[in-house]
């Protein structure tokens, strides 16, 4: 089986930062290339050698592959600049807090920021106006396979009193950096406990409530006989 791969390379709009590369393959092996940054044919075995002299030779053919950044790369590439790679998507932002793991500080905090695009993102903390660098551990942009990507960030402390601590996100599809501040006056944990706490003692007060008007509608129909 042989086929032909064509590729445009390339870092921005301009010309000169283009590559149009033409490859050559049989049974998924290359075995010669044309590249516009040599602007001939080279092989990679002894057949492919032999190929690109003789494609080396055809001044129509070179010609032609010469033309091609232009003609084929250029008109491509300016498509893409003007419909996919100036979008971007907002990120949104959670912070929670977690079980530190070892180490000299008793509280975790993590910064989770989601469905951003493009890729290139920096989340940063602050406490109490000042960046925290120490402490700090970040994932990698993660793609989540649908052209979005989310990245966690850690910060590992031991919580004072009065501060104010924040994660703030800089990213291209926003005016200005997103600061979230967390809010310490409870504990994740234990308002989930609360909210828990709370539903159970709403559904107690309900069955009991039915149970007592079960029980009253049932003693309407009844004679009490006093017992001798």
């Amino acid at each position: 089986m042989e086929y032909f791969l064509i590729r445009c390379d390339f870092n921005s709009s301009d010309l000169n930062d283009i590559e149009f590369i033409y490859s050559v393959h049989y049974n998924k092996m290359e075995y010669a290339r044309f590249s516009s940054s040599l602007g001939k044919f080279v092989g990679y075995n002894e057949i492919g050698l032999k190929q690109a002299a003789v494609w080396n030779k055809d001044t129509s053919i070179l010609t032609g592959m010469r033309a091609q950044k232009e003609a084929y790369c250029k008109p491509h590439i300016d498509a893409y600049y003007q419909a996919v790679l100036p979008k971007s998507a907002e990120p949104y932002v959670r912070l929670s807090s977690t079980e530190p793991s070892g180490g000299k500080h008793s509280a975790m905090l993590v910064c989770s920021v989601y469905d951003f695009y493009p890729k290139h993102i920096r989340v940063k903390w602050t406490r109490d106006g000042q960046e925290v660098t120490s402490d700090v551990t970040s994932t990698d942009e993660l793609a989540d396979g649908d052209w979005y990507y989310q990245i966690h960030s850690h910060l590992e402390y031991t919580p004072r009193s009065g501060e104010k601590i924040s994660c703030m996100v800089e990213h291209a599809s926003l005016r200005e950096p997103l600061i979230t501040h967390w809010d310490p006056s409870m504990p994740e944990s234990e308002r989930k406990k609360i909210a828990i706490g709370a539903s159970g003692l709403i559904l107690g007060l309900v069955l009991s409530l039915a149970g007592f008007i079960y029980y009253k509608r049932n003693a309407q129909g009844r004679i009490l006989v006093p017992s001798s």
